[in-house]
């Protein structure tokens, strides 16, 4: 009786271990409890290991887990903030590649010139802010395009108006206004009285002071000609208290801050700040007040770079909201202004094949500069001329620095490119750093400047390039267009133009191309891929939630999606009203 119950009783035992294994073979881990978890969603991670998932978990400002909603329902513990997804598309935050961040809040207190669609609307708005302006008070706009407008004044000159009509409503106040590309302005008289232009004020070098017959300014001023009356209203702006002027540069990247985040833009490459520029992101980085990351390119001369590269290279400051790390030149304007520095003469006006900015001697030196200080150097090149000296330049200096080692160099734009010169682009490792909306929103009147076959032959050749293994990153160029990753992404993936015909189809990205250019392609340009660009557990949660699938609704609904909630390290920065 006795061995029949200590037999029992051992077989009693043994199914006791063996039920307790192997329950605890179907027991999740411990792990630490997630401060945010998306779960019931479709993600598209941008990581080739694990392309979607239908959650993910964040710890801090790191993403710890994706996947499934069963293997990350273990992370929500009982102060995780959960949100469901309902389905919707989560991908990693979008990163401009090539904006302008100061440029952005400036334009949000400004005229916005953007919609005017003649020459007259334009002087009504001005108008109107001068009724409201006190006499000798400057009036600043920007964004327009002569292009774009139904009509032309008669008396206008290389396709832009001259100043009369303008100057009549603005007799006591200084008027600026930006074309939309940044590579021109246009005046009013009592600002050309400022700045002493006259017709026998010399053109600056890179510069043009646009005359009519009689050689009068008619208040057009390309490229570096701006600068004659920017610097006037920099000297006006000097007036003021330093007070005054820090409360504007924190209103400005305020207001830069809350566009980017409500557009899903997570990161931006500043393509162009001053040193006093990187002064300030670094004092609001490290006071935790930089709403966005930032990837600063220093724009200054060659003397000034040469003084200050050593002590200003910096990556990660402020828990990853600024790096200093890359060099910006220009090497010629753009297209809209006749500016953009062409092998050939513009078909619209043949006594001119652009403008050189700098001479390629000048862009040399900074090549040497940054190999030297270990920068990454990321030209402005528009024109095929331009972009062929830049690889030219780039050619040369790599082959004379032995310690070149994947340095990254982007020719920014590469909007026109000799196929001569394609190739050149991947032997020397350079990354086109263009702007998918830039093509629809210049391919109605391109031709115009081109020609056809010079603009199927060179322009906007994203199908090209990515097919030869280069990469392309994307953006907006913003203020020059709005800072909407969505609207860009929209003509990378369609190249539809606003009347519905698709401007040179063949050069189109697939989505998944298009996704890339916008995340991980943006990091990489920036040497940060393994921080940002995927959802991939141990980088930083930059997430983007959006309204529609834009991988898979029909082209024409892609337009539609809405950004629902930007993810910044982790928090919740944006939510749209419509947010469940």
């Amino acid at each position: 009786m006795t061995t029949s119950r200590t037999a029992a009783g051992f077989r009693l035992s043994l199914t006791i271990v063996a039920l307790t294994l192997f329950a605890g073979c179907n027991v999740a881990p411990k792990v630490e409890p997630a401060t945010l978890v998306l779960t019931n969603g479709k993600i598209v991670t941008v990581d080739p290991d694990r392309p979607e998932a239908q959650a993910l978990a964040v710890v801090g400002d790191r993403i710890v887990a994706v996947g499934s909603n069963r293997e990350i329902r273990p992370y929500i513990g009982s102060r995780t903030e959960v949100i469901d997804l309902g389905g919707r598309l989560a991908i990693p935050g979008f990163i401009e590649g090539h904006g302008h961040f100061m440029s952005i809040g400036n334009s949000l207190m400004i005229l916005d010139l953007t919609r005017a669609r003649s020459w007259e609307e334009i002087v009504e708005i001005v108008a109107a802010a001068v009724e409201l302006a006190a006499p000798g008070e400057w009036i600043v706009g920007r964004g327009w395009h002569q292009d774009k407008w139904d009509s032309i004044p008669a008396d206008a000159v290389d396709k832009v108006p001259r100043h009369h009509q303008l100057s009549a409503v603005s007799p006591a106040n200084p008027v600026y206004l930006t074309h939309a590309s940044g590579h021109a302005a246009f005046v009013n008289a009592k600002a050309l009285e400022l700045a002493g232009i006259g017709r026998n004020t010399p053109d600056p070098a890179g510069g043009t002071i646009v005359r009519d017959a009689q050689g009068e300014p008619t208040g057009l001023l390309r490229e570096r000609a701006q600068g004659l009356v920017g610097r006037v209203m920099a000297r006006d702006e000097a007036r003021r208290s330093p007070e005054e002027r820090e409360a504007r540069l924190r209103r400005a990247v305020e207001l830069a801050g809350e566009e980017l985040l409500r557009n899903g833009v997570t990161s931006i490459h500043d393509a162009g700040v001053s040193f006093a520029t990187v002064d300030l992101y670094h004092r609001l980085a490290e006071d935790g007040e930089l709403p966005v990351r930032i990837y600063a390119m220093v724009n200054e001369s060659n003397d000034e770079l040469e003084k200050n590269l050593a002590r200003y290279f910096v990556i990660g400051a402020g828990d990853n909201r600024l790096t200093v790390r890359a060099i910006k030149r220009q090497i010629d304007g753009a297209m809209g202004s006749h500016g953009a520095w062409l092998l050939e003469p513009y078909a619209d006006l043949p006594a001119t094949s652009g403008l050189a900015l700098v001479p390629p001697e000048e862009l040399a030196r900074t090549a040497r500069l940054a190999l030297q200080h270990g920068y990454q150097l990321n030209t402005h090149a528009i024109g095929d001329r331009a972009n062929r000296e830049v690889l030219d330049v780039y050619e040369l200096a790599f082959r004379g620095h032995v310690a070149a080692e994947d340095p990254r160099w982007r020719i920014e734009h590469a909007q026109h490119i000799d196929p001569a010169d394609i190739d050149r682009f991947k032997e020397l490792g350079v990354i086109a750093s263009m702007q998918g909306v830039h093509a629809t929103s210049d391919g109605s009147w391109i031709e115009d400047r081109l020609g056809k076959e010079r603009t199927q032959a060179t322009s906007y050749l994203w199908r090209t390039l990515l097919d030869r293994g280069i990469i392309v990153t994307n953006g907006t160029d913003a203020p020059v267009e709005n800072v909407d990753p969505i609207a860009s992404f929209h003509a990378s993936v369609t190249r539809r133009l606003t009347d519905g015909t698709a401007f040179m189809p063949e050069q189109r990205m697939t989505r998944e191309e298009a996704l890339k250019s916008y995340t991980i392609n943006n990091a990489y340009a920036a040497f940060e891929e393994e921080l940002k660009g995927s959802l991939t557990p141990g980088k930083l949660a930059d997430i983007v939630v959006l309204s529609k699938d834009i991988m898979t609704v029909p082209d024409e609904e892609i337009l539609a999606a809405r950004v629902l909630y930007t993810i910044l390290g982790g928090k919740v920065v944006y939510k749209a009203d419509t947010a469940r």
